[in-house]
């Protein structure tokens, strides 16, 4: 029998801003750029076909295209 996948499930889970930030920057490699909530909602606005009316993130769906957005954003 195939035990669940709690990895998968924890990167799929719905979550809100603040749950997004604490869990994105969990475990973050120290070079990289922390989240804040302002930033989370800049780049919502930026990002708005992402969320399709929804205020949810995920970290499958989203977390590797904010680490890539800070980065390019500091890089400015």
């Amino acid at each position: 029998m195939k035990l669940p996948d709690v990895d998968k499930e924890r990167s799929e889970r719905p979550l809100s801003f603040s749950d997004f930030m604490k869990l994105y920057n969990e475990d973050l490699p120290l070079h990289f750029p922390r989240v804040s909530l302002a930033l989370l909602r800049e780049f919502r606005k930026m990002h708005a076909t992402l969320f399709k009316g929804s205020n949810l993130w995920s970290l499958d769906q989203h977390r590797k295209k904010v680490m890539d957005w800070l980065t390019s954003r500091n890089r400015v």
